[in-house]
């Protein structure tokens, strides 16, 4: 008689097809939050595919896109809870896919689609899991399992918190598991205990009504040379952050964080290939590369400003505008953070330069 994990892989080998194909419908449809691009029509599909796992379903409506929560009852009084989302970044630049974002493609036995990977094929895979387990016990499942599912991760999550202070015993659980999970180069399972926070913004700088021909730039302020100034006040070569008090609060890892890192394989080799990096940030290796997970960070996401088309425009930007995260570390707080950012704009003399936190 055959033991519950060979049940268990018996179930998902014989339904994979049909994984796979629930996971292309998924993926088709998309869901750019970014842009209100397909997400409320995300979240009723999300509606459609929890009920297909025979979990009971509830939408609830935010001012954003919904959040959607299943639950499905088990043997005992503990209950496990899943986070995931049905949002997606946007898939520009479109040039650099194979075959179209939202149009799935299997090639060399991968699926490739916006979403496949973070985090409509998590979601889907387990889905799987937690039917192939039901099979391996007589149709139920050893705890309770609830899942969350939002439309708006991808974008900072704004209406999250709300929610979950709102629904504190819908939500109640004995552990709960992100959204998603890798292998490392050696094909090993890596299980995380932790995430670091995020705070984005959007920065503005608009020097004049419109844009100018570049002729005047002797006397005309350019919107891009503005805000290329105020981000450039923000780090240091040397990537230490130069914002007043930014790292005051962060939690700096204890000695077992220290032991654990040290005790785990390293990466190095496969994120140099996959990135064709010849060296990291400050030529960091060995603990030293491992240990900047515990790094609080600030990135440019992307810059947008004047012509940017085919050929020359001369022309003088009136608007720049930049996107930054801030990777935040335990004891950080957002809020915090983008006061002290306000505060430290202000004092560099960029007064002018407008932010939006999310």
């Amino acid at each position: 008689m055959p033991n519950k994990n060979e049940v268990i892989d018996s179930h998902l080998q014989s339904r994979l097809d049909n994984y796979i194909a629930e996971t292309s419908k998924f993926c088709a449809q998309p869901s750019v939050s970014a842009r209100s691009e397909g997400t409320k029509e995300c979240g009723q599909l999300v509606v459609e595919i929890l009920k297909n796992h025979s979990l009971q379903v509830q939408s609830f409506q935010t001012p954003g896109n919904p959040v959607i929560v299943g639950r499905v009852k088990g043997r005992s009084s503990r209950t496990l809870l899943f986070y995931n989302h049905y949002d997606v970044q946007p898939p520009e630049p479109l040039e650099l896919w194979t075959s179209p974002p939202f149009k799935p493609t299997v090639r060399n036995g991968a699926l490739y689609a916006r979403g496949a990977k973070d985090d409509k094929g998590e979601l889907i895979a387990r889905l799987a899991a937690m039917d192939a387990v039901r099979s391996a016990n007589g149709g139920e499942l050893p705890c309770s399992v609830t899942f969350i599912v939002e439309g708006e991760e991808e974008i900072g999550s704004p209406h999250i918190a709300q929610f979950v202070q709102e629904n504190l015993s819908l939500l109640k659980c004995d552990g709960a598991i992100w959204e998603e999970g890798s292998v490392d180069s050696q094909d090993r399972p890596v299980l995380s205990l932790g995430r670091r926070g995020i705070l984005a913004v959007e920065l503005e700088a608009q020097t004049m009504k419109r844009d100018a021909h570049s002729g005047g730039a002797s006397t005309l302020p350019n919107a891009s040379w503005r805000l290329l100034w105020a981000l450039a006040s923000l780090k240091e070569p040397d990537e230490r952050i130069r914002i007043p008090g930014f790292y005051d609060q962060a939690l700096p890892p204890t000695k077992y964080d220290l032991e654990l890192i040290a005790a785990q394989p390293s990466d190095e080799a496969q994120v140099r290939a996959e990135f064709g990096l010849k060296e990291f940030l400050r030529n960091a290796t060995g603990e030293a590369y491992k240990r900047a997970v515990f790094e609080p960070t600030c990135n440019i996401q992307g810059f947008g400003s004047g012509y940017q088309g085919s050929g020359i425009k001369t022309v003088i930007p009136a608007r720049a505008t930049a996107k930054v995260d801030f990777r935040l570390v335990p004891n950080q707080d957002p809020k915090d953070i983008f006061e002290k950012l306000r505060h430290h704009l202000n004092q560099e003399g960029f007064s002018d330069v407008n932010g939006v936190g999310a």
